[in-house]
């Protein structure tokens, strides 16, 4: 996803679903984003975010900082970044039109949910039959039910 085989300025409307959050370079993710877009193109970017700093630059607190370890190393994931930090991203590529809006009201429901599957008979069995990756990922959904009701996941 940080080289696609395409000519840039090749598409209208670039849809990025839960892909940056695996790229651990965040830059060249929506460089070429930006790159592949045609003139005017539109980029939607949904993606994994933790909370904004604020104004004041504040860093994350450690138990944060600890929580989105945990979240990162059950999926498998390199850090993540803000909205805002996208957002800033985007700007440094001239791009016009930025809009970054959260989603997460509509996001946090979905956890809760898939946890409730997982507690089926068929989804117990499925997971057992899955491997250890998808079960360590199934282990952290509580993780990502913290961070959206601690409002650090966005």
């Amino acid at each position: 996803a940080l080289r696609r085989p395409f000519p840039g300025g090749t598409w209208y409307l670039l849809w990025s679903m839960e892909s940056g959050e695996h790229r651990r370079d965040k830059a060249k993710f929506v460089g070429e984003l930006a790159r592949v877009a045609a003139p005017g193109g539109t980029r939607i970017i949904v993606t994994w975010c933790h909370r904004d700093m604020g104004r004041d630059g504040q860093s994350l607190l450690p138990w944060e900082q600890d929580l989105l370890k945990k979240i990162c190393d059950s999926y498998y994931l390199p850090a993540w970044c803000s909205t805002s930090d996208y957002v800033k991203l985007l700007e440094s590529l001239s791009l016009q039109d930025i809009k970054s809006a959260d989603w997460s009201p509509f996001v946090a429901p979905f956890w809760p949910a898939v946890i409730r599957t997982a507690l089926t008979w068929n989804g117990l069995t499925s997971l057992l039959r899955s491997g250890l990756k998808t079960i360590k990922g199934a282990l952290a959904m509580p993780l990502m039910i913290k961070g959206y009701k601690k409002d650090l996941t966005k």
